[in-house]
């Protein structure tokens, strides 16, 4: 089964776009649920995304695209 990585709707106040700024895991890697994948920034402000999930990961989204909350960055299955 399929799981998606969201950028999560609580990470910051304010309702503004963000920058993927690096992903910390390489596509079609192995990771584990709750480990640090990615970050993003808002307002220089940079805020982490975790795994939800174990599994390999598929990266949908490339460093410096901008993403909303509830935005799917990443797949794991």
């Amino acid at each position: 089964m399929t799981k998606s990585i969201i950028v999560p709707m609580d990470l910051w106040e304010e309702d503004e776009e963000a920058v993927l700024t690096s992903w910390l895991v390489d596509n079609d890697s192995k990771v584990s649920i709750g480990q640090l994948v990615a970050e993003v920034m808002v307002e220089k402000i940079s805020y982490e995304i975790n795994s939800s999930c174990d599994g390999t990961i598929t990266l949908i989204s490339e460093e410096d695209d901008v993403v909303n909350k509830g935005s799917v960055i990443a797949e794991v299955s």
